[in-house]
């Protein structure tokens, strides 16, 4: 009986203790806290009180009805996106397009990266970053614009080019073969410079004393390279992996709208932009609405996937 009242008191005593500790942290903090109220605030507003909108998702919207008076439907808006013969023509070309970018869109980053950090000259090194992450700033409009001018059929620039030199029509923008690849090499020029500015963060946090020990030692530029800068830089590669391979369902839509016509939609319509079809330009909510919780679901296990891949291979994740 007096032990039970003695680890009674123990736990009221700790729990107190606790208490004050907290209390005593937080008021020695309270300017840092206070300057994470804004964005706290931004977050709740605009990303977590929409999730109530997800009940969209198992009901029949209806706009005069409201979101509690609708219909409830249950998961008949996912058996209609299943059932939908567009279905998996959607799903593979938004996973064809964004493993795309995965595979052809990070490495140049890295590259770029890897030859500003060699540049010894300042004045040539910011030259060539601020060529090189200009287009960032850009949007798809106008990037299409530049796009179109070059390869407008039988008006573009390389077009007009390729038929006064005898070779024929020259065809990119109306042509499926080539819609993939426009679409990855377009936002590869766009993003690149951009991309390496987060890897030359990496590399400005690797201790030079590692490089001053390798010449030491007799490692030349490219013994340097594989064993110290690389290893340095991997754990913002797999950051930054595991967060593209959890939007692997976007694909990138503000592109792929601009860039879409007719005559590609077999190769580059995606969920998204089926989504704003259905959602905005025809007014139904639900079944774009149970597409997107789709998406995201498909997104949060890729994430947790690849996350704990990444664990096992390089011993490093998000969390």
């Amino acid at each position: 009986m007096r032990a039970s009242v003695k680890s009674i008191t123990d736990e009221r005593v700790g729990k107190k203790r606790l208490t004050t500790h907290v209390w005593k942290t937080f008021l020695r903090y309270k300017w840092l806290y206070l300057l994470m109220v804004p964005g706290i605030v931004y977050y709740l507003i605009y990303h977590y009180v929409p999730m109530f909108g997800l009940v969209i998702a198992f009901k029949k919207y209806n706009l005069m009805k409201g979101l509690w008076g609708s219909e409830w439907v249950g998961f008949d808006n996912f058996r209609t996106i299943f059932a939908s013969p567009e279905f998996p023509s959607l799903v593979r070309n938004t996973l064809l397009i964004s493993v795309y970018r995965i595979l052809f869109n990070m490495l140049p980053d890295v590259m770029l990266a890897l030859i500003l950090n060699e540049i010894r000259a300042p004045w040539f090194k910011k030259i060539v970053q601020t060529i090189t992450y200009g287009p960032h700033f850009l949007s798809w409009i106008i990037v299409y614009g530049l796009v179109f001018s070059f390869f407008a059929p039988g008006a573009g620039l390389v077009t007009t080019f390729f038929r006064d030199m005898g070779w024929g029509e020259l065809d990119v923008l109306t042509n499926s073969d080539y819609f993939r690849s426009l679409l990855v090499t377009s936002d590869i020029w766009k993003s690149t410079g951009f991309g390496a500015i987060i890897y030359l963060a990496a590399l400005a946090s690797i201790n030079h004393e590692l490089y001053e020990a390798a010449v030491v030692d007799g490692a030349g530029r490219w013994r340097q390279l594989w064993h110290i800068t690389l290893p340095g830089i991997r754990e913002v590669f797999i950051l930054l992996l595991i967060l593209r391979i959890g939007h692997i369902m976007d694909a990138g839509f503000e592109q792929v709208y601009i860039f879409l016509n007719a005559r590609v939609y077999d190769v580059g319509d995606i969920l998204d932009t089926w989504i704003f079809r259905r959602g905005i330009e025809q007014m139904e909510f639900s079944v774009p609405a149970a597409m997107g919780v789709f998406k995201s679901v498909i997104g949060l296990i890729l994430v947790i996937g690849a996350n704990k891949l990444a664990k096992k291979v390089g011993g490093s994740g998000i969390w």
